[in-house]
């Protein structure tokens, strides 16, 4: 597998492709090698596989981000570990090839393809938020409510789509499995193709007397209000999933999910690391010199914190178990606290007598110039 080609070659990209260069990329690939358009031609063949295997992995956002972070490593196990073949699945491939070539039904070269099943059960959508939380909301946990806009199945058709006391009639052409086949004659000959079958627009069903309410879609739109819990210790950017709260599903499919993304306000006297956090304190030079006690804020309150004698500017102190807990074992990090230590300003005159004192008798030279007695 040393000698496999970069996915985003394959396709004449670069990477950061969009999803729709990707797909425009792939098309043109696809079309161009295709097997059957290009029968006994072992090296067109073999591009049009490499072709399938770069679109499998770059049309899929996870398997996207995993490539374009761990190569080939993130997508397939066993690359590396002497093992061969493309393990990945293909996905939509085959609504692409419908678009290409009119449907999937005749081109049997592609293995490992599979058709939609348009009137099987489908999941519904999956549905994003943003959601704007307190330093101390993340760090404590919480719960908010949130408005969303989502697709719910219909009350009054229980998602049928038809009226009370009604029923759908299956499609007659194609027999309730929403696709017909049809043949086409192309400059290649002629070629068997799948699509969605005209009559009932690839539902399988037909709707005499529709939902006044859907209007026989099955489901409405609606807004509803969420209440969703915020974990202790979340970060700014994690998200939250609410199964089963996004779109309703077709066909008796289950509904999506709502990920709800936090975005955490910055704190003025918090940096946060992972767990744990980090603050300043400003003492004397006085008391850095002499040592002493000082308050200083954590998310739990003021706590003690001693400055011993001789301390210097920029000291760093852990206050243990301060921190913000942990999402996978609760546990809480610490809080490193950095000592700033601040210059005097507008000194009275003992004060600089005393300071000067100190000077002569360290040794140490100042800027001060001494006024001379007569």
């Amino acid at each position: 597998m040393a000698d496999k080609r970069d996915y985003y070659e394959v396709l004449g990209l670069k990477k950061g492709a969009t999803d729709e260069e990707i797909k425009k990329a792939y098309r043109q690939a696809a079309k161009a090698n295709h097997p059957d358009l290009h029968p006994g031609d072992k090296a067109a063949e073999a591009r049009f596989k490499e072709a399938n295997e770069a679109y499998a992995v770059l049309s899929d956002p996870d398997k996207k981000a995993k490539y374009d972070q761990f190569g080939f490593a993130g997508v397939d196990p066993s690359y590396g570990a002497g093992a061969g073949g493309f393990t990945g699945d293909f996905g939509d491939l085959g609504d692409i090839f419908g678009d290409i070539f009119g449907g999937f039904g005749g081109f049997g070269g592609f293995g490992g393809a599979r058709q939609q099943n348009r009137t099987g059960p489908r999941r519904g959508e999956n549905l994003r938020v943003r959601l704007a939380i307190s330093f101390e909301e993340a760090a404590f946990g919480c719960k908010k409510d949130i408005n969303v806009t989502k697709v719910d199945p219909c009350l009054d058709c229980k998602g049928t789509g038809c009226a009370p006391g009604t029923t759908p009639e299956v499609c007659p052409d194609c027999r309730g499995s929403g696709t017909v086949m049809r043949q086409q004659r192309t400059p290649f000959g002629m070629m068997q193709s799948t699509g969605p079958c005209p009559k009932c627009g690839g539902t399988g069903r037909i709707i005499h007397s529709p939902c006044a309410k859907c209007r026989g879609a099955g489901s409405i739109r609606a807004q509803r209000k969420l209440n969703v819990s915020i974990p202790a210790g979340i970060d700014d950017g994690e998200t939250v999933s609410l199964r089963g709260q996004g779109n309703a599903g077709a066909n008796g499919g289950p509904a999506g999910d709502l990920l709800v993304t936090v975005q955490v306000r910055p704190s003025p006297t918090f940096r946060r690391d992972g767990t744990n956090l980090y603050t300043t304190a400003s003492i004397s030079f006085v008391q850095a010199a002499l040592g002493t006690e000082i308050q200083v804020p954590t998310l739990d309150g003021e706590v003690s914190l001693n400055i011993p004698e001789g301390t210097q500017t920029g000291s760093v102190f852990r206050l243990r178990g301060k921190g913000v807990p942990s999402l996978r074992t609760g546990l809480k990090g610490d809080q490193f606290v950095t000592v700033d230590l601040t210059t005097p300003k507008n000194m009275n005159r003992r004060q600089k007598e005393l300071l000067q004192e100190f000077a002569d008798i360290a040794g140490e030279k100042t800027g001060g110039k001494k006024k001379k007695r007569f």
